[in-house]
């Protein structure tokens, strides 16, 4: 495995696929990764739990929205 300091988690792939492809893939696994505001408690506890669901850590509540970013 190659490093990964500068590329990040696509490191992954190597030199295959091409660099923006590279790039977009790290862009969007980190906007999916990322804490976003809850809209009902207004707290930034908003997670992606699975591809377009998003959970509240704190309230709870679930809502559906994009895949990597809540709408």
């Amino acid at each position: 495995m190659g490093r990964t300091k500068k590329v990040g988690s696509a490191g992954r792939y190597g030199s295959r696929y091409g660099k923006k492809i590279r790039q977009g893939v790290v862009a969007a696994e980190l906007t999916g990764k990322a804490d976003y505001t809850c809209p009902s408690c207004l707290k930034n506890t908003l997670k992606r739990a699975r591809a377009g669901i998003w959970e509240c850590r704190k309230c709870g509540t679930k809502m559906a929205g994009k895949a990597f970013k809540p709408s």
